[in-house]
């Protein structure tokens, strides 16, 4: 089992390929959708690594992967410029994945 990255930058994409993870780089809403579709359906991948700026484009999808699928894993990761989850993202996978709503 491996990890993959779909990133919306080079810089990000040649660390990970320094410590063996591959992956792509892509830009639109629809490559993301594209990519990360084949990509759930790979049997090797047990964690998927995503760039926020990518997550950002289609964050109902990759909710929906994440309530809905064991594997692979989608874990958001922050870019080059050091964007990331916002604050209560955490909170809201909670809520969203059990009903409870934490302040």
């Amino acid at each position: 089992m491996k990890f993959y990255l779909i990133s919306d930058n080079v810089d990000t994409l040649m660390g990970m390929r320094l410590s063996g993870i591959e992956g792509v780089v892509i830009h639109t809403e629809e490559e993301v959708k594209k990519t990360l579709n084949e990509v759930m359906q790979r049997s090797d991948v047990a964690v998927v690594l995503m760039t926020a700026t990518l997550v950002n484009l289609c964050p109902e999808m990759i909710m929906d992967y994440k309530m809905n699928r064991r594997q692979p894993l989608i874990v958001e990761i922050p870019d080059r410029h050091g964007n990331g989850r916002t604050s209560d993202s955490i909170t809201k996978y909670v809520h969203d994945a059990i009903g409870i709503k934490l302040d």
